[in-house]
């Protein structure tokens, strides 16, 4: 039995490590992420990491994990930006508002299927001309979902969250946790 991530992700492999899983491939799947005309974020996040389980190759016997991770401001799903002209609308829009972090969790063996989603909630300060042209000169809203990533500089500007701190970093480790050892696999296991 091997585990497959289906994520480039450096933090999804930090937070795997701390419950003693180093997986054995990372597949990064090549799927379309562009949301449905009036799909919610939630769902729209539930059917991305569904599609990317999906989109890799196992053998009947390997553990795939998939993730998703949607910033959503209402209805509004907002991605990774496409530039910093992108990314300063992102976090201008989401400066001293609540807004949700979903992440949705897939886990595939063979063609049995567990499931599970983390939605937390995110007060994000409003922040200065300096402050904005700070962040977005050090390049960390890139490959970031709103344009932020709570673990690096932008966590200072996070005052209050409620919900699940791994599942805003991309993945939610007890939900993760849950849905591995129902696969079957073990955690924390000596290498």
């Amino acid at each position: 039995m091997r585990l497959i991530l289906g994520s480039g992700s450096p933090r999804r492999r930090e937070l795997l490590a701390t419950l003693g899983v180093t997986p054995d491939a990372i597949t990064p799947p090549d799927i379309d992420e562009t949301p449905k005309k009036a799909e919610t974020p939630r769902v729209y996040c539930e059917r991305i990491a569904f599609e990317k389980a999906h989109a890799i190759e196992a053998s009947p016997e390997d553990i795939v994990l998939c993730a998703d991770t949607t910033v959503a401001l209402g209805r509004r799903i907002l991605g990774k930006p496409a530039d910093a002209g992108e990314a300063a609308e992102f976090l201008v829009s989401l400066g001293g508002r609540r807004h949700s972090v979903i992440t949705a969790v897939v886990v595939r063996k063979g063609d049995r299927i567990w499931r599970r989603t983390s939605e937390s909630a995110v007060k994000m300060k409003r922040l200065s001309d300096d402050e904005l042209n700070a962040y977005l000169a050090s390049g960390d809203w890139q490959g970031k979902a709103g344009g932020y990533a709570i673990q690096g500089p932008a966590g200072a500007f996070i005052p209050w969250i409620q919900g699940s701190y791994t599942g805003i970093v991309g993945l939610p480790l007890a939900e993760t946790a849950a849905l591995l050892q129902a696969a079957g696999l073990p955690l924390w296991r000596q290498e």
